[in-house]
C-alpha cells in the first residue's frame, strides 16, 4: 500500500532534520533495508510501509499503544513527554511536541489489529494484567543463593580461564558471527565447559570490556590485566555490572519491578501482556538477558537471588558485597607434588593465580584447582620477566610442602637453557634468531609449526622478514626457550598486544553506511532542495493518482493557482488533468512554485 502523500512528506522532512546519531538509531531499530533508497523520500516511503510500521508497533508497550491511538482520534495530549518521544524516536509521529500528527498509515494499521488477531484499542484499555508474581519464600531464597553463587564463581572463573588462553593464542570470529570451530573447542576445553557455552561467556566478557575484536580476532584488552588481580567479588561485579548497564530500559523496568519474585513462564506471560505485538522479538531479547542472569548468578532457575535483587535494586557495588559473601573464602597457600603438579585446596587467590598461571599450565579450575609445571611453563614465565630465583621464591611462599626435588631440577634446567634461542631486529627491519646451539638452530629451520615464519639461514643465524615481536611469541608458544633482544644486546621483555578497540562487528554498521548515503544524497543548496521537494510532491500524486492544488509564477511575475491531477514528468515539463477547465495542461516545472493539497 502505498504511502499518503502528505504524510510521506511530511516525515521526509522530519527525518532529514535528525542528527547523524538519531538517524542511525532509527534505522537500525526498523530494519531497514538500504536497497532501493536514494532520499528521504525513500525512505519515508519506506517506514510508512503496513510492514514497516507493524515491526514498529510491536516495539511500544501498551500505555504507549493507548496514547498513540488516542493521538490518533485527535487528543493531542494523551501522550505522556516520554511516551511522545519514544513515538518520535520511531518516526510513529511527525510534528513537534506540543503539534504531534500521527500520519495516517500509521493510524490505518493500528486500526486493523484485530483483522490481525490483535487487540483493539479498547481491549488495550481494558484487557487487565496477568496476576501478580508470586513471592519467593526464605527457604527458596537460601536454596537460590547457593546455586546463584555457583553458578556466578563458575562463570566467573571461566571468563577468567577464557582471558588467559586468549592471551596465548587469539580466538578468529568467523564473518557471519561466532567463533570458528577450531577455536571454540580449544576455548571449550580451556574454560572446561561443553562447546555451545563458548559464545555466551565470551559474550559476557565481551560485554564486560575484558575482549574485543581486532581485525577479526578475539583479542584481551588492557582491562583484562587488571581484572584479573581483584577479588572474585569485584570480578563478578564488573560482569553483572555490565549486564546490568547493558538492560534495554523497557527490559530493565519489567525485571526491576520483579526482583523479589520469581520469573520464567509467569515473567513471559506479562511480557505478552505489555507488548501485545513484540512477538519473537521481545521473548528473544528478554530470553538472552535472563539466560546471562543465570549464568552470572543474578537468577537461579529463574528465581532472583540476594545479590541479584541488589543489583537490579542498587547497583553493582552494593551486589558485589552480597555475593561476595556467598563465595568461597579464599586460599593462599597450595601443594607443590613430586609429579609437579600444584594442588590448590580452595580458590586461590586472584593476585596470587595470576602470577602463577604465568609458570605453571592450568589443568582442573573449580573450588580446588590444580596446576602443572613445565619446561614451556617456566620458559613461558620467564618470557613475561621472571628469573628462575624470582620463580622459586614465589613458589617457596605459597607452598605448603616445600619445594620438592624433581621441581627444583627442572627449575635449575630451564634457568640454565632460557635465552639459548635469542630473537632481534636487523638495521634494515628484519628478524634474525641465533643460537650457540648448532643442533637447535638446525631444528627451528625444519620445524613445519613455524614455517610460516619463513626462516632463512643467513651467516650464522636465521632470517625472518616478519616482525620481531612475532617470531618472538610464534617460538615462545612453540615450546622454545627464546628470549628478546634490544638493540644493546640485553634481554627484553615483551608484552602480549592487546586488542586495539573495543567493540563488535568490524566496519561500518548498513544503518550507518545508510545516513552516509542519505547525507551525500542531500544536497547544501536551499533552493536545490526545494525543487527537489516540489517534484517529489509531484510524483507521490502521479503514484497515488491524487490531486494538487499547484501555483505556478507567470511571466509578468504574478501567480496563478491549478487544480490538477498530475500524468507524468518528461523533459521538465508537468502533464496534468485541470479539474475546473476540464482540460490537460502541459506547464514547465521550472514555472511552479508551490505545491499543496487541495483546498474547500
Amino acid at each position: 500500500m502505498p504511502a499518503s502523500n502528505d504524510s510521506a512528506l511530511g516525515l521526509a522532512g522530519q527525518l532529514g532534520a535528525l542528527s547523524d546519531l538519531e538517524l542511525g538509531q532509527l534505522i537500525a531499530v526498523r530494519e531497514v533495508r538500504e536497497q532501493g533508497i536514494r532520499d528521504f523520500f525513500d525512505l519515508a516511503d519506506a517506514l510508512l510501509q503496513p510492514d514497516s510500521i507493524q515491526l514498529a508497533l510491536g516495539r511500544l508497550d501498551r500505555a504507549a499503544l493507548v496514547a498513540l491511538s488516542d493521538l490518533a482520534g485527535g487528543a493531542t495530549d494523551a501522550a505522556t513527554p516520554e511516551q511522545l518521544e519514544a513515538l518520535r524516536r520511531l518516526a510513529l509521529t511527525t510534528g513537534d511536541a506540543h503539534a504531534p500528527t500521527v500520519p495516517s498509515p500509521v493510524a490505518h494499521q493500528l486500526a486493523s489489529w484485530p483483522e490481525l488477531g490483535l487487540p483493539s484499542a479498547a481491549v488495550l484499555r481494558a484487557e487487565p494484567a496477568p496476576a501478580a508474581l508470586s513471592p519467593v519464600s526464605p527457604t527458596e531464597v537460601r536454596f537460590t543463593n547457593g546455586v546463584a553463587a555457583e553458578h556466578a564463581f563458575a562463570t566467573t572463573s571461566s571468563v577468567a580461564e577464557l582471558l588467559g588462553e586468549l592471551q596465548r593464542e587469539s580466538a578468529r570470529e568467523l564473518a557471519r558471527g561466532g567463533i570458528a570451530l577450531p577455536d571454540a573447542k580449544r576455548l571449550a576445553v580451556a574454560m572446561g565447559v561443553e562447546l555451545e557455552r563458548v559464545g555466551e561467556l565470551t559474550e559476557i566478557a565481551a560485554r564486560a570490556g575484558l575482549i574485543a575484536l581486532d581485525d577479526g580476532r578475539w583479542m584481551p584488552t588492557g582491562t583484562s590485566d587488571d581484572w584479573l588481580v581483584e577479588s572474585y567479588g569485584d570480578r563478578w561485579a564488573l560482569l553483572a555490572g555490565a549486564w546490568l548497564e547493558r538492560l534495554p530500559a523497557d527490559i530493565r523496568s519489567i525485571l526491576g519491578s520483579r526482583a523479589g519474585a520469581t520469573w520464567g513462564d509467569r515473567l513471559d506471560e506479562y511480557i505478552a501482556w505489555l507488548f501485545p505485538a513484540g512477538g519473537d522479538w521481545m521473548r528473544e531479547r528478554v530470553r538472552v538477558y535472563t539466560r546471562d542472569a543465570e549464568l552470572l548468578g543474578i537468577t537461579a532457575s529463574h528465581v532472583p537471588s540476594t545479590p541479584g535483587a541488589a543489583l537490579l535494586a542498587s547497583g553493582a557495588p552494593v551486589a558485589a558485597a552480597a555475593m561476595q559473601q556467598l563465595f568461597p573464602p579464599v586460599v593462599e597457600q597450595v601443594y607443590l607434588q613430586h609429579d609437579l603438579t600444584i594442588v590448590s585446596p580452595g580458590p586461590l587467590a586472584p593476585r596470587l593465580d595470576a602470577r602463577l598461571r604465568l609458570m605453571a599450565d592450568g589443568e582442573s579450575s573449580a573450588l580446588a584447582s590444580t596446576y602443572r609445571v613445565s619446561t614451556a611453563s617456566l620458559y613461558r614465565a620467564m618470557s613475561n620477566g621472571e628469573t628462575g630465583a624470582s620463580v622459586r621464591e614465589f613458589l617457596a611462599s605459597i607452598s605448603l610442602t616445600g619445594i620438592p626435588q624433581p621441581l627444583e631440577y627442572l627449575l635449575a634446567e630451564a634457568s640454565a637453557r632460557y635465552g639459548l634461542v635469542r630473537v632481534a631486529e636487523t638495521d634494515n627491519g628484519r628478524t634474525i634468531v641465533t643460537s650457540t646451539d648448532a643442533t637447535l638452530l638446525r631444528t627451528l629451520a625444519v620445524d613445519q609449526g613455524v614455517a610460516h615464519l619463513r626462516l632463512t639461514r643467513e651467516g650464522a643465524g636465521l632470517v625472518s622478514s616478519v616482525a620481531r615481536d612475532v617470531v618472538f611469541w610464534t617460538l615462545s608458544e612453540a615450546k622454545y626457550p627464546v628470549a628478546a633482544e634490544g638493540r644493546d644486546g640485553q634481554i627484553v621483555v615483551l608484552k602480549r598486544r592487546h586488542a586495539r578497540r573495543v567493540g563488535g562487528a568490524v566496519g561500518a554498521s548498513s544503518a550507518t553506511s545508510l545516513v552516509e548515503k542519505l547525507r551525500l544524497g542531500s544536497s547544501t543548496d536551499p533552493q536545490e532542495n526545494d525543487r527537489a521537494w516540489l517534484t517529489r510532491q509531484i510524483d507521490l500524486a502521479i503514484r497515488a493518482k491524487g490531486a494538487l492544488t499547484v501555483t505556478v509564477q507567470l511571466p509578468d511575475g504574478s501567480s496563478v493557482d491549478y487544480q490538477l491531477e498530475p500524468a507524468s514528468v518528461a523533459s521538465g515539463r508537468l502533464r496534468a488533468r485541470d479539474r475546473r477547465a476540464d482540460i490537460e495542461r502541459t506547464l514547465p516545472l521550472s514555472s511552479i512554485t508551490a505545491v499543496g493539497p487541495i483546498v474547500g
